[in-house]
């Protein structure tokens, strides 16, 4: 067996666990009944799951001597956007009040994003 052949194969295993994450997080993004609950699966297929189907075309690539840098951009790109916007997605969802808010923060306003006061976090002094 040569190691291009254990590369296909390799290739072939993250495949499959591509595969795997995208089809849990298209049945959780279905079975799931509210916004909050439905923004973690597609979450995590954006990140693991499209993160190993893109290393598999890497390796692929590499082995197929077509390698290039756009897998590589793709994943970055998709690494670094994915969580942002589902923090700002969520953000909105808190705000809107249209889920159950978090609970009400003790002393330190800094821990949540919903204020609960009327003074803003600049205003608030915390004492240790």
């Amino acid at each position: 067996m040569t190691f291009d052949a254990i590369l296909v194969y390799i290739a072939g295993v993250w495949l499959l666990i591509g595969a795997i994450f995208a089809l849990v997080g298209a049945i959780g993004l279905l079975r799931f009944t509210d916004s909050m609950t439905r923004l973690h699966a597609p979450t995590k297929v954006g990140t693991v799951g499209i993160g190993a189907l893109l290393l598999a075309a890497i390796i692929h690539a590499s082995v197929s001597g077509d390698g290039t840098i756009h897998e590589v951009l793709i994943m970055a790109f998709l690494f670094v956007t994915a969580p942002i916007s589902a923090n700002f997605i969520a953000k909105v969802h808190i705000h809107r009040r249209s889920c159950e808010t978090p609970p009400v923060p003790l002393k330190d306003p800094t821990w949540s994003t919903l204020a609960t006061t009327d003074e803003t976090p600049e205003q608030t002094k915390v004492e240790v």
